[in-house]
């Protein structure tokens, strides 16, 4: 087995800022002497202050031994000449996202440092093939993705490019490992794991927004209290600033050849063009002026307590659903796919297909939708949207069963496959594309999204749970209603829904 490079050995870190300061700290507080370089004087003064009230910061919070800790910030040294690196055994470059900046520094750096030093970028978006291609020695480069903060976010995507050497990637692994990070190996393709993977989260609460299937505020609460994400995509888009986070789709999207599963949003693009990027200018789907009040969701008033409650038959997925809803001794209804007769209202849980087509469809004027939720169990907060033939009364009934049963219901229109669903099949369907095109095991790709962004399932653990039968299904209603190939369902999903087989 690659062993990691020992403690002993010098790391260099190239790049001061916010990312290269968090690279340096992790490495030092490791037992790494570590050579922190930047162009910029006042970015290295900063940057090691930074690391020396981090550190103390876990002190005084007696996560850290104090003794370590002191130790850590004095192995950061500050170096003003590339030179320096020379007896490096692993240089790690956090500068400007452009691929001519990295291949110049590369090529400068190939003729400083020895032979078996590693040279590792942290690029997240740029070919390590393209950033190693110049050199006389590409083997010797790898992708090393941090997540920010380094400090604090255990994920490392330790990427290959094409040259890459097995051992070279390997040892990175390792080193990361040892480092206390969980690294995972990945492939050099655009966005790598986690920010071509976490793609469908922006783009399918967008499209949402964009049909006006409910307001920013409504949908960010039920992705976090249903879906169980720590943030809805809107505040987490406003947190990491629109700039970013469309100019990483557009370049997923440009590297992909414009392929319409990455196609950028619009409403982003005004965003972007109004220079309302979110917490930073102060504004962006949300208001953060000192005064300003965060508009809350919308939650269904219009609720009735219905007379009699029927389960249907129970699935996995939502009996837990059904175990909040249920009354005694009400019998069972054996309609296929039914969630409860609720009164005169039937209550599904959506497959992709509008409430309407499936009323149609079923010849039943009142069917009700619900959402999926990750664990109808403890879920706060449930979306309900109903066919447009469906009665206000029958719908009030669900309404009130749901609410009666704890839950804070929030209405949306009739969207084909609401808002949770259509996004974790999304997620599921991108995952295990990556998975089917070599990118990455199953196994270290929903570790990559457990630990990158901090997703409560991974993707195909979570495709797992609902049925990769029932994915497949939404997927497929999806393309339909939209007759778009951005819904088109993975080779992979396509295969196991045919067999016994799991993703894992």
């Amino acid at each position: 087995m690659t062993q990691a490079i020992q403690t002993s050995a010098i790391v260099g870190v190239i790049g001061a800022g916010a990312m290269g300061a968090g690279i340096a700290q992790v490495a030092a507080l490791a037992g790494h002497t570590v050579l922190l370089y930047d162009l910029d004087a006042k970015a290295l003064d900063k940057a090691r202050n930074g690391i020396a009230a981090n550190v103390q910061r876990s002190i005084d919070k007696k996560k850290l031994d104090e003794t370590a800790g002191h130790e850590a910030i004095e192995r950061v040294r500050i170096i003003t000449s590339l030179s320096d690196l020379r007896t490096a055994a692993l240089v790690i470059e956090a500068v400007a996202e452009r691929l001519d900046v990295k291949r110049a520094l590369f090529g400068e750096l190939e003729n400083i440092v020895t032979s078996e030093c590693i040279l590792a970028t942290n690029t997240s978006s740029i070919s390590i093939t393209a950033i190693a291609a110049p050199l006389k020695h590409p083997s010797r480069v790898v992708g090393m993705h941090f997540f920010n903060p380094a400090p604090l976010m255990a994920l490392v995507e330790v990427v290959h490019g094409l040259a890459t050497s097995d051992a070279v990637a390997q040892t990175v692994y390792a080193t990361s490992a040892a480092w206390g990070k969980k690294p995972v190996h990945a492939k050099s393709t655009p966005g790598f794991i986690v920010n071509r993977v976490a793609r469908p989260f922006y783009a399918e609460g967008l499209r949402v927004l964009n049909e006006q299937g409910a307001d920013a505020a409504s949908i960010d609460v039920v992705m976090r209290d249903a879906g169980g994400f720590r943030m809805g995509p809107f505040e987490l888009m406003d947190l990491i600033g629109h700039d970013v986070n469309f100019a990483v789709t557009q370049s997923v999207f440009n590297a992909y050849f414009n392929d319409p599963r990455f196609t950028p949003s619009l409403i982003q693009q005004e965003l972007v063009n109004a220079g309302f990027l979110g917490r930073k200018t102060g504004r962006g789907f949300y208001d953060y002026a000192a005064d300003a009040a965060k508009p809350a969701a919308r939650v269904e008033t219009h609720t009735r307590t219905p007379s009699t409650i029927v389960p249907g038959e129970s699935a996995p997925v939502y009996e837990h659903l059904q175990a909040r809803i249920a009354q005694a001794n009400a019998g069972r209804n054996d309609m296929p796919g039914l969630i409860a007769q609720i009164d005169d209202a039937y209550l599904f849980l959506t497959d992709g297909r509008t409430a309407t087509e499936r009323a149609h469809a079923l010849g039943i004027d009142n069917v009700v939708l619900i959402d999926l939720a990750l664990d109808y169990a403890s879920a706060q907060s449930v979306a309900l949207t109903r066919a447009r033939q469906c009665a206000d009364e029958a719908y009030a009934a669900v309404a009130g069963a749901l609410t009666n049963s704890g839950y804070a219901v929030v209405p949306l229109k009739d969207i084909a496959g609401m808002a949770v669903m259509r996004t974790v099949a999304m997620l599921v369907n991108e995952a295990a594309d990556a998975v089917n095109q070599g990118v990455c095991t199953s196994a270290d790709l929903d570790l990559a999204m457990e630990k990158g962004v901090n997703y409560p399932l991974g993707p195909l653990a979570w495709g797992e749970r609902i049925g990769i039968d029932r994915v497949h299904d939404v997927l497929l209603h999806l393309a339909s209603h939209y007759g778009e190939d951005r819904y088109r369902a993975s080779p992979l999903i396509a295969s196991l829904r045919y067999s016994a087989q799991r993703f894992h």
